[in-house]
């Protein structure tokens, strides 16, 4: 399936093609305090439709590439790589796509993943 999201503006759009059934609320320090879920996806998958003002912001060891947007602020995705594979990444922000509402969080010992429930408002 073809999700489509953008940041708050819409300067900034881009659709990513998979199946959205699981997400994961990441704990370091970065998405903590932005509140992002997040969707990882191969890199092939992602597509960028617009990149407004798109910037970059980098901590740590800068092994992932945060894009957001200069005017709103908004971070709808990032780039990176997979740690096991080496493969080539993106890191989609769910709460920046359309038509995505998320059900209650189930805790695990490390992180929260939420299930999500389709767009027709039915639990998958």
């Amino acid at each position: 399936m073809k999700h489509k999201g953008s940041c708050h503006c819409g300067q900034i759009a881009f659709e990513v093609e998979g199946d959205l059934q699981q997400v994961m609320e990441c704990n370091c320090s970065h998405c903590i305090r932005k509140g992002l879920l997040l969707w990882f996806v191969p890199r092939p998958r992602f597509k960028l439709l617009s990149s407004g003002s798109l910037t970059l912001y980098t901590f740590n060891k800068h092994a992932i590439l945060h894009q957001f947007c200069g005017t709103c602020g908004c971070q709808p995705f990032a780039y990176g790589k997979d740690p096991s594979s080496g493969a080539d990444i993106a890191t989609v922000n769910v709460r920046c796509l359309e038509d995505v509402e998320l059900s209650a969080p189930r805790e695990n010992s490390l992180r929260r993943t939420f299930a999500l429930i389709s767009p027709d408002r039915s639990r998958p």
